[in-house]
């Protein structure tokens, strides 16, 4: 399923794409898992200019909703001006670099949301949501319907995207819509079965779990919100009980828009 520009913009999304440096890189490896929170990279763009072009281009289809036909619009623009000799086709080449940029800001964005500890008062539980693929994995689709404590082990290797061309998402649930799916409270964590994975340049290995792809095993955006969290904590510690509650609630929409302010 494409991703749609309706499903994307918000805040928290724009300002997790914003708050990464560029990183040049010779392989998709180079920059693993919870790195992309801080970094953008393109495999095999290592130029300054080249890297430049690119995030701009993605910073305009996840802020101003271009399309996909728009974005390759300017690839092509920076690829002539640049000369770069990329890998793989054109059509399959834009395709990656736009959907994986915007559903990882997505899913980031949305873990920020998911995780606001008053959203979390109320809505204890997560809710696996399959994208609708019309080719869906099969472990995905078994996921789908599944409920689980927020805080669940099994949310750190399995929060979605779930691997390259997932669209699967997660949605915040209460004890009220529990009822209302039938449930008596939440599901049994799936087994995780693993398998054995090694990029083909020797590069990285470790066991993957089934049903994920090699370095999506991990949630989008919560290594930034984690160090968010820390430095407001040691600035609430300094304060009295009553002037740290008051700074909580004023702070907190500044927290999504930019946490870097609090250092």
């Amino acid at each position: 399923m494409a991703v749609e520009y309706k499903d994307l913009p918000f805040e928290e999304a724009i300002a997790f794409f914003r708050k990464k440096v560029n990183l040049p890189t010779e392989r998709w490896t180079n920059v693993w898992k919870s790195a992309h929170d801080s970094a953008f990279m393109v495999a095999g763009a290592a130029k300054a200019d080249l890297l430049a072009d690119l995030r701009g281009a993605v910073d305009e289809a996840i802020s101003q909703g271009t399309t996909l036909e728009q974005f390759r619009e300017r690839f092509d623009e920076t690829v002539e001006r640049t000369g770069w000799e990329y890998r793989g086709g054109r059509g399959w080449r834009t395709r990656v670099i736009y959907e994986t940029n915007l559903r990882s800001a997505y899913a980031a964005g949305r873990h920020a949301q998911l995780t606001d500890p008053d959203l979390l008062r109320t809505r204890p539980y997560w809710r696996y949501l399959h994208g609708g693929s019309a080719d869906p994995r099969p472990d995905h689709l078994s996921w789908d319907g599944l409920v689980l404590r927020a805080d669940d082990p099994w949310w750190n290797e399995h929060y979605p995207p779930n691997g390259w061309g997932c669209s699967c998402k997660v949605v915040a649930v209460g004890p009220a819509d529990l009822e209302r799916l039938g449930k008596d409270g939440p599901d049994n964590a799936p087994t995780v079965q693993r398998e054995p994975w090694q990029d083909p340049t020797g590069e990285r290995q470790e066991d993957v779990p089934v049903g994920v792809d090699p370095g999506w095993n991990y949630p989008p955006g919560r290594s930034v919100a984690e160090r968010t969290r820390e430095t407001v904590e040691r600035k609430r510690a300094k304060l009295p009980d009553a002037l740290g509650t008051a700074m909580m609630g004023e702070i907190r929409a500044r927290l999504r828009e930019d946490p870097d302010d609090l250092e």
